[in-house]
């Protein structure tokens, strides 16, 4: 990615001076705009940086216009896109980065890149911890997500400030890259949960029930799931506005099947949703809501 391509949005700090913050949040798209405003609403001082133009600035954020300028924060927060962002922000960052920072990626990334991201930054005293997380924007606004941390016990610690004030649950899995992996593990079982929701809310629409009643009706016993609570709604009102896009989940399915791979593993399921997301993007809904997979079960 060019790096013309990534230059921040005009904001209240234009020029590349460092500035003193507590965190600096490079991606201000879907999740990184409620968590921005969730950390300043903490108390946090937060800087703002975004690879396009933001027609809204979360309140409490200072944007900036270059990255060099973020570079003074103790946090360095990535919510980006994939794998591939991340390298590119990171590669325009890192010269300004110095000794005694931490940078907490918490979007969906490659593993086997985050440990080699812990590995470089390791060698100038710079942390790296892997936080993905789980709960959408909603969670990331009540600061109830599920976080997911990699990375060395010390820079876990610094982390924390960022992780207590977006996470309800906040597990450390293991060293750099585990956060990651955990991650991975948990959108494949999303992935198929969420098919099975809409299979089952189709059948019994099919079938001459209200869902509605049906979705009720399971509350409290074996079916009765995140994925159906908060998706199940959106499936039977058609709601496909996007919370979280069909292509950031196949995005992570792909991940998930490469990891299965690497690992000598067989997932049958999560090729199947796969398949699913990719017919859904092929139709061009690739940026609907991951509840869209429902569309693919009406008649």
């Amino acid at each position: 990615m060019a790096a013309e391509a990534l230059m921040g949005h005009p904001g209240e700090i234009a020029d590349g001076t460092r500035v003193s913050a507590d965190v600096a949040l490079l991606g201000l798209g879907l999740m990184g705009r409620p968590a921005s405003r969730s950390l300043a609403g903490a108390g946090l001082t937060v800087l703002g940086w975004n690879r396009s133009p933001l027609e809204v600035t979360p309140p409490g954020v200072a944007l900036v216009t270059d990255i060099e300028a973020a570079a003074g924060a103790s946090l360095v927060v990535l919510f980006l896109s994939d794998s591939d962002a991340v390298d590119a922000v990171l590669e325009l960052a890192e010269p300004s980065l110095r000794a005694g920072q931490t940078v907490i990626d918490m979007g969906s990334s490659e593993p086997w890149r985050s440990v080699e991201h812990a590995k470089r930054l390791a060698t100038r005293d710079i942390g790296w911890v892997d936080a993905p997380v789980s709960g959408g924007p909603e969670g990331a606004e009540s600061g109830s997500l599920a976080i997911m941390v990699g990375g060395e016990e010390a820079h876990i610690e610094a982390a924390r400030p960022v992780l207590e004030v977006l996470g309800a649950n906040v597990t450390k899995i293991g060293g750099p890259g585990a956060g990651h992996t955990a991650k991975l593990a948990n959108q494949a079982m999303v992935g198929v949960i969420l098919e099975a929701v809409a299979e089952g809310l189709a059948l019994a629409e099919q079938a001459g029930l209200d869902p509605a009643l049906v979705s009720q009706a399971v509350r409290g016993g074996s079916a009765d799931t995140r994925p159906l609570r908060a998706m199940g709604p959106r499936m039977i009102e058609r709601d496909y506005a996007p919370r979280a896009h069909v292509s950031t989940m196949l995005k992570d399915l792909r991940m998930a099947s490469e990891l299965g791979t690497r690992v000598g593993l067989d997932l049958p399921c999560v090729e199947r949703v796969i398949e699913l997301a990719e017919e859904l993007v092929e139709r061009g809904d690739g940026e609907l809501d991951i509840s869209a997979i429902h569309r693919l079960r009406l008649p």
